[in-house]
């Protein structure tokens, strides 16, 4: 069999290569099994076995190219956006998040949504929006039992649900809170098959039936959603998202119609509360194994200062990437990689082979939050966000929250680590979370 570097040769040389490059041989539900119970594992195998660039085949995307340098990954990032999809790619989301999401959106329409929501995420608006998530988190921390293990991600889940409720969507009205919370959890809560066969089978077959039961879960979200909005255009608020979105207009003086405002809503709730959620879980998990770390931590929160609590999450979000990949669909043929791969093709960069690559970082499995305050990473090296003009629009808030909620839980709580060996990740849904959900055991702060 020839190597890695025989193989990578003729794209180094120069030469471009047609079609797919080479990848595993085994059928494809055996490769998505791999991908799902050892995730990191199979990809590195993959990437050692056949180079930097591999096609794997799985469900139900089929056949897809990955890439595990960051050149290639930023040709895919900052690639034509008439090219680079990303819409084709999401489709299953489609049932929940609604075709007038950004996740599926593309070209003009993805840029004209972008840019009305962006000023939400603006640096002052973010300072705002803290007091409130500290209040969430520190009433969620007296939730948390004592002197026993316990998983932290169902606690970080009810804080980053109470934050997309109060920040987010600004309901505040404990008569109005309630059932938007429940609602909104068993949307959340759905699971993957069901969200599947209700794609595949978009029909009513009668109680119990796959679409009649999402479509229960989802009318009831809806209708607690499109209230809010009405609200909120009659009593216009102005302090949380929701109302900064009802006054964002583009050029032409256009705003957002209500279909678009649910829909961005319920984008916002998807990748900003279980990703949160498990990204903070898997903080702690490794906080709690590098004592040394911990002091640190502890240190900067008794100082009023935030750049190792930074640095902590940057750091963790490398080791342990929530979300392994980020996918684009090809609508014309093109070269990447040293390949011209054809049209109707998906391209997965990877997150966790680029992060975890000792070409790119030294000691790449070792926890070092220290590497993010003595450097920037090299471009293209780091990308837990993505990249490019589709780089999650909510990465700042997502990174303002995480370290928010580690100053008032540390403030309060001392974490010490269940057991002493570290979680094995598992794919959860479409996210990597730690086997045993960020397990610990929480203490009063001495003193």
């Amino acid at each position: 069999m020839a190597t890695v570097a025989e193989r990578e040769a003729p794209a180094a040389a120069g030469a471009v290569l047609e079609g797919l490059p080479p990848g595993p041989r085994l059928p494809g539900p055996l490769q998505a099994l791999r991908l799902f119970v050892r995730p990191l594992a199979f990809l590195r195998e993959c990437e050692r076995r056949y180079g930097r660039t591999f096609t794997i085949n799985f469900a139900p995307y089929g056949r897809v190219v990955y890439l595990t340098d960051p050149a290639d990954a930023r040709a895919a990032f900052t690639g034509d956006g008439a090219i680079f999809h990303t819409g084709e790619v999401r489709q299953p989301l489609a049932p929940v998040v609604g075709q007038r999401s950004l996740l599926l959106l593309d070209e003009n329409e993805h840029l004209r949504h972008r840019r009305l929501m962006l000023p939400s995420f603006h640096g002052e608006r973010l300072r705002g929006y803290e007091a409130e998530m500290a209040r969430i988190t520190a009433a969620e921390v007296e939730a948390i039992p004592l002197g026993r293990p316990v998983a932290l991600r169902p606690h970080m889940q009810a804080i980053t649900l109470e934050v997309i409720l109060r920040v987010v969507i600004g309901t505040r009205e404990r008569e109005r809170l309630a059932p938007l919370r429940a609602a909104l959890s068993r949307l959340t809560g759905l699971h993957p098959a069901l969200l599947l066969a209700a794609s595949w089978l978009p029909h009513d077959l009668g109680p119990g039936s796959p679409w009649r039961t999402f479509k229960r879960i989802l009318d009831a979200a809806d209708a607690l959603l499109y209230e809010e909005i009405a609200r909120r255009r009659r009593e216009p608020r102005g302090d949380d998202m929701l109302s900064l979105l009802l006054e964002a207009r583009d050029e032409e003086g256009h705003g957002l119609d209500d279909r678009s405002l649910r829909d961005e809503l319920v984008t916002l709730l998807l990748a900003g509360h279980e990703t949160t959620a498990t990204g903070l879980a898997w903080t702690f998990e490794r906080l709690v194994r590098h004592p040394r770390a911990m002091a640190r931590a502890r240190a900067d929160v008794e100082a009023g200062e935030h750049a190792y609590l930074d640095a902590v999450v940057k750091e963790s979000l490398r080791l342990r990437p929530v979300v392994l990949e980020v996918a684009r669909y090809l609508t014309q043929p093109v070269e990447l990689a040293g390949r011209r791969l054809p049209a109707n093709t998906a391209v997965m960069s990877s997150i966790a082979t680029i992060q975890l690559s000792d070409r790119h970082w030294d000691e790449p499995t070792a926890f070092r939050p220290e590497r993010f305050l003595d450097a920037q990473p090299e471009p293209y090296t780091w990308i837990p966000f993505g990249g490019g003009v589709r780089r999650c629009l909510g990465a700042s808030f997502a990174l303002t929250e995480m370290r928010v909620v580690m100053r008032e839980l540390l403030r309060r709580r001392e974490l010490l680590p269940a057991r002493p060996e570290p979680e094995r990740g598992r794919v959860t849904h479409v996210t990597f979370t730690p086997a045993r959900g960020g397990e610990v055991v929480a203490r009063p702060v001495a003193g």
